[in-house]
């Protein structure tokens, strides 16, 4: 994402997670995570994170995962399908199929990037068309009662903010659908790791309730009563330990939980907040008068754009081992 500012006009970059986890007393070249602070400093561009307020909000990233698990998915991708490798063929522009994502079109709007035959790429929920197996496809919201994990309270108009979710459905759903729509929910990648008691299998699993929680879920989700805990990511004792507590688990890796919210929810809603301000603030520089040149062509320009990072992806992938002979097993 900061490469993408830094290669375009944008004065403000809005990372999901800030870049600054631990505090420190200076800023220098010997860290590339503070190297990029001092170039974005250097031109001008200013960072703002929402973090953790964007996963409490009514409406934000939390509900939006439970909306995927729930089945109010808008905008589904086609059904997901095995990966053929071997099938892939390139280009001088971009390659042709890609083992971890549905279309090979939606590499034209990306980046034009060396071909990598076996590492995962980033995926996107986006809008079938008429000639996408799948466009048809009508939501189907599964009847369920939501509540917050923790509650915010105190907070005047935010009565339902706080962090995580819990879904309980009035039915149990079988474990491999709600894989399914996670699935379609976040884009279709091919994989993503899934955690069940030893002593069961995926296709006989029923399940009532999710405890959801987007990046890192262990801190929101370690004392939640539920068959699934789907996040981001958990460690490796956490997720045994809830294994042997007979509940199952789903982890999407870090910001996979969160990338499509950015792209199909929050940037609709910023452009039209800023739309808003931008056009107030316009009116009150114009009456002011007097205005410098560089003001009188801002407040001329209407437009205000809010772009995602094509170029953004989570630190992990997953990697096809094209000569292994492991055979999985589908899940229909």
């Amino acid at each position: 994402m900061i490469l993408s500012s830094l290669e375009t006009s944008f004065r403000l970059t809005s990372p999901k997670d800030p870049i600054i986890f631990r505090g420190f007393k200076s800023l220098t070249l010997a860290n590339h995570q503070q190297q990029s602070l001092l170039r974005l400093a250097l031109e001008g561009i200013s960072v703002y994170s929402p973090h953790t307020a964007v996963d409490a909000a009514p409406g934000g990233l939390a509900d939006w995962l439970a909306d995927i698990v729930t089945g109010h998915l808008l905008e589904p991708e086609p059904a997901t399908h095995t990966a053929k490798p071997e099938e892939q063929k390139e280009t001088e522009e971009y390659p042709i199929e890609d083992p971890f994502t549905e279309k090979a079109d939606k590499w034209k709007q990306r980046p034009r990037i060396p071909l990598q035959r076996t590492y995962s790429r980033p995926t996107y929920p986006s809008k079938p068309t008429a000639d996408k197996e799948g466009a048809n496809f009508t939501p189907s919201v599964t009847d369920h009662a939501r509540t917050v994990i923790h509650p915010v309270t105190g907070v005047p108009g935010f009565e339902n903010a706080g962090m995580g979710r819990l879904v309980t459905f009035n039915h149990p759903q079988p474990f491999t659908h709600l894989i399914e729509r996670i699935a379609r929910g976040v884009g279709s990648p091919k994989g993503f790791p899934v955690a069940i008691p030893q002593t069961k299998q995926v296709e006989e699993i029923q399940i009532r309730t999710v405890g959801i929680c987007a990046g890192s879920g262990h801190s929101v989700l370690k004392d939640v009563d539920a068959d699934l805990l789907f996040t981001g990511e958990l460690s490796h004792h956490d997720a045994l330990a809830a294994t042997e507590e007979g509940k199952c688990v789903v982890t999407l890796f870090h910001s996979n939980t969160e990338r499509g919210f950015l792209s199909t929810v929050l940037k609709n809603k910023l452009t039209n907040v800023l739309k808003k301000e931008w056009e107030k603030m316009r009116e009150e520089v114009a009456q002011a008068g007097d205005l410098s040149p560089e003001w009188e062509d801002a407040v001329k320009d209407e437009d205000v754009l809010v772009e995602c990072s094509a170029v953004d992806r989570d630190p992990f992938g997953v990697v096809i081992l094209e000569s292994s002979k492991q055979e999985g097993k589908p899940l229909s």
